[in-house]
C-alpha cells in the first residue's frame, strides 16, 4: 500500500514539532500514576526499514502512516517492520540500579532486542511491551531493534482500521504509535504498581513489589503494612478522609501523594467520587457522587490528522479536552480505541468524565452490523455471533486488561463492551466477567443494537430518526450516538470529493441553527423525562467524516461557546429537575460576524 494522496493536514502543533527538527517529540513522562523522576525519553528519529526494502528515517512515536512519521514510502500489511536506533545510558544506572525499557504501545505484534538479545515482546496492538535490561547493556553505546507486524489480523482488538479507508473506516495506524523510554529502578525491592481503592471516604492504597515504606499525602505519612500472598509480596495503608472533596467535570480535585520506601520513590493520586443507579421520580437514572447527572457527551474517534492515532503532542488532548468543555460538554465516549494514559490523566485533571469502549476485534458485517440494523431489525440473539474462538478469547482477555489498566482514573465512569454488533458475542456473559472485574461502574453491554438481557443501560444509537427513550423503562436511558451533522469546511478537510455524515448543511449558519434545533427540540424533552446521558457525533472530523465539531486539523470549532453553552446548562437543569422555559433559546439565532479561522476560545 502506498501513503494516500489526500490533503495533508497539520495541526498548529505538527508544524511546531516539524519546524523545530532537535525537538523530542512527546517529551512527557508517559505514566502518571506511577512517576519516578529519571528517564530516558527515546522518542525521535529512527532508523526504519520494511522487509519488502524500502525505508529511511522514522519519527517515534508515529504510525508509520501518518504524515508527522516522516516515512513516505511503500507498506504491505502483514510485512515485518524494522525499527533500530543507537542509545547511552547514564553511569550511574549501569552502577546501582537496573535499567527498564518501556515501549507504550506497538501496533501490533513486537519483539524487541537490544544489543542482538531478545529481551521482549508484545502481541497487543494497545499494550505496553515491558523490557528488563539487566545484563543486555553496557556503559557505551547500545543498539535497541524493535521488529513489528501489523497483520490485521480480526482475532486481535483492531477499532477502526481498514485496508481500503473510506466512510467511517479509517486509515490502519502501524509500527510504535507510543513512547519509548528508559528509567533505572532499584537492584532491591521496587515499586511495580500501585493501585487506589475507594471504600466510602477512606482510600486504600496497594503498592506492589514492596513490604515497607511509607505514603505521604496532603503533609500527613502513612506507614505501609506489609501484606504477603500468593508467593509475591505487597504493602498498603489507609488514607481516611472526613469530608472528601469529591471529584466532577465541575470540580476535579485529585489527591497527590508520594510512595517512598528505601531504595525507591514514585508520585501518584487518586479521587474520590461514585456512579451508580438510583431512582428518582419514578425513573431510574444514572447519578454522579450520589445526585442525578446529566452526561453530555460526544463521539471521540481519537484521530489527528498528522498523527492518526498519535496527536503531535499530549497537549493536544488537553486542548481537546478544554475547547469541548468550553461548549459546555462534559463527556467523552471513547470510541472503541485505548489511549495512552496520559489521555486519561488530562480527563482526570481537566474534569471530563469517559465512557470508555473496548476495541472491537471480530469480522464486521455490512447486512447484518448495519443495513438490518437500519432497517428497524436491531433484536438478535448473540451466542452464535463471532464464533471464532481465538477471536472470543482474546476479547474477553482484552476487555479485563483494559478495565485492569484504566481503573485508576476516576474519569472513566462507564464501560462499553461492544458496540453496533461489531464483533459481538454473548454480551451477558461479557458483561457477568467485566461486572466481576469491576462493579463500580456502570456497563453499556451492546451499544446501539443487538441488546441482550444484561446491560446497565438501555443504550440507543439514533441518526435517521427523531430521538427517542428506549424500549426498557427499568434502566437508565441513554442515545450513545447521535447527531452526526456535516458542515464541511473546504481548506480544512481531507478529501474533497467526498462527504461522510448523517445530515449535510450549505453553510455554517444552516449547521448551527441544526445543531441548536437537535439540542432544543429533540434532546432536551427527553432530558427532562429522565433521559441520563447523549453522545452526539462527534469531537472533529475524520478523513471523509466531516460531521465534527472541530475540522480534522483541529484549526477550526464549527460551534461558539455562546451557541451551546446555554443548551448544556438546560440539560443539566433538567437533570436536577428544574424545568425553564426555553423559548429564549430556541428563538435565539447563530451569532453574526463570528469567524471561525480565528477563534480561539476555550483552548488555553
Amino acid at each position: 500500500m502506498k501513503k494516500h494522496n489526500y490533503n495533508k493536514l497539520f495541526t498548529e502543533a505538527g508544524e511546531r514539532l516539524l519546524g523545530d527538527p532537535s525537538r523530542i517529540p512527546w517529551d512527557e513522562y508517559p505514566r502518571p500514576h506511577l512517576k519516578r523522576r529519571e528517564w530516558l525519553n527515546l522518542n525521535g528519529l529512527w532508523e526504519f526499514r520494511t522487509e519488502s526494502g524500502s525505508g529511511g528515517s522514522i519519527r517515534v512515536p508515529f504510525p508509520v502512516e501518518s504524515p508527522l512519521s516522516g516515512y513516505d514510502g511503500e507498506l504491505r500489511y502483514g510485512e515485518k517492520l524494522t525499527y533500530k536506533r543507537k542509545f547511552t545510558l547514564p553511569a550511574q544506572w549501569l552502577e546501582n540500579r537496573r535499567p527498564v525499557l518501556y515501549i507504550g504501545a506497538v501496533s501490533r505484534k513486537s519483539d524487541v532486542f537490544v544489543n542482538g538479545h531478545k529481551v521482549g515482546a508484545g502481541t497487543g496492538a494497545y499494550s505496553t511491551v515491558y523490557c528488563p535490561l539487566d545484563g543486555f547493556v553496557t556503559a557505551g553505546e547500545n543498539e535497541l531493534v524493535v521488529e513489528c507486524v501489523n497483520d490485521l489480523d480480526p482475532a486481535f482488538p483492531y477499532g477502526k482500521q481498514r485496508i481500503k479507508r473510506g466512510g467511517m473506516w479509517y486509515t490502519p495506524c502501524s509500527g510504535i504509535w507510543q513512547t519509548v523510554w528508559i528509567e533505572p529502578i532499584p537492584k532491591g525491592p521496587y515499586i511495580s504498581e500501585i493501585e487506589c481503592k475507594q471504600s466510602g471516604n477512606e482510600q486504600r492504597i496497594r503498592v506492589y513489589g514492596v513490604l515497607e515504606g511509607e505514603v505521604v499525602c496532603g503533609g500527613r505519612t502513612y506507614p505501609l503494612t506489609p501484606v504477603r500472598e500468593g508467593g509475591s509480596g505487597r504493602s498498603e495503608c489507609t488514607i481516611r478522609i472526613d469530608e472528601p472533596r469529591l471529584w466532577s467535570p465541575e470540580e476535579p480535585y485529585l489527591y497527590e501523594f508520594t510512595v517512598k520506601t528505601a531504595n525507591d520513590e514514585a508520585e501518584s493520586y487518586f479521587a474520590f467520587r461514585t456512579v451508580e443507579t438510583k431512582t428518582v421520580g419514578g425513573a431510574p437514572r444514572l447519578c454522579l457522587n450520589g445526585r442525578p447527572y446529566f452526561f453530555n457527551g460526544l463521539l471521540d474517534q481519537g484521530y489527528y490528522s498528522d498523527g492518526l492515532w498519535t496527536p503531535a503532542e499530549p497537549m493536544e488532548y488537553a486542548r481537546d479536552i478544554l475547547k469541548m468543555k468550553s461548549l459546555g460538554f462534559n463527556m467523552l465516549r471513547k470510541h472503541i480505541k485505548r489511549e495512552p494514559e496520559l489521555f486519561y490523566y488530562y480527563c482526570d485533571k481537566l474534569g471530563m468524565a469517559v465512557f470508555q469502549d473496548m476495541v472491537n476485534n471480530g469480522r464486521y458485517r455490512f447486512l447484518r452490523d448495519t443495513l438490518l440494523p437500519t432497517l428497524g431489525i436491531t433484536r438478535l440473539k448473540d451466542a452464535r455471533m463471532n464464533r471464532d474462538k481465538r477471536a472470543r478469547s482474546v476479547f474477553l482477555a482484552d476487555m479485563c486488561g483494559t478495565a485492569r489498566e484504566l481503573d485508576r482514573h476516576p474519569s472513566v465512569v462507564c464501560w462499553t463492551v461492544f458496540n453496533e454488533g461489531w464483533g459481538q458475542f454473548n454480551a451477558d456473559e461479557a458483561y457477568e466477567k467485566l461486572k466481576a472485574a469491576d462493579p463500580t461502574r456502570p456497563i453499556d453491554a451492546a451499544s446501539g443494537w443487538f441488546r441482550q438481557k444484561k446491560t446497565d443501560m438501555d443504550s440507543l444509537h439514533i441518526y435517521f430518526k427523531r430521538l427517542r427513550m428506549g424500549k426498557r423503562s427499568e434502566l437508565p436511558q441513554v442515545v450513545s450516538e447521535f447527531g452526526g451533522y456535516v458542515w464541511k469546511v473546504e481548506d480544512h478537510s481531507f478529501d474533497p470529493r467526498k462527504t461522510y455524515g448523517y445530515r449535510l448543511f450549505k453553510n455554517r449558519e444552516e449547521f448551527v441553527r441544526g445543531v441548536r434545533r437537535l439540542y432544543l427540540e429533540e434532546l432536551l424533552p427527553l432530558a427532562e423525562k429522565g433521559l441520563s446521558a447523549a453522545v452526539y457525533t462527534q469531537v472533529s472530523d475524520v478523513e471523509d467524516e466531516t460531521n465534527g465539531i472541530l475540522t480534522f486539523d483541529r484549526r477550526v470549532m464549527k460551534l461558539a461557546p455562546s451557541e451551546m453553552l446555554p443548551l448544556s446548562e438546560a440539560l443539566k437543569n433538567a437533570a436536577q429537575g428544574e424545568r425553564r422555559s426555553n423559548s429564549a433559546l430556541l428563538a435565539q439565532e447563530p451569532g453574526g460576524g463570528y469567524n471561525v479561522n480565528e477563534q480561539r476560545k476555550g483552548e488555553e
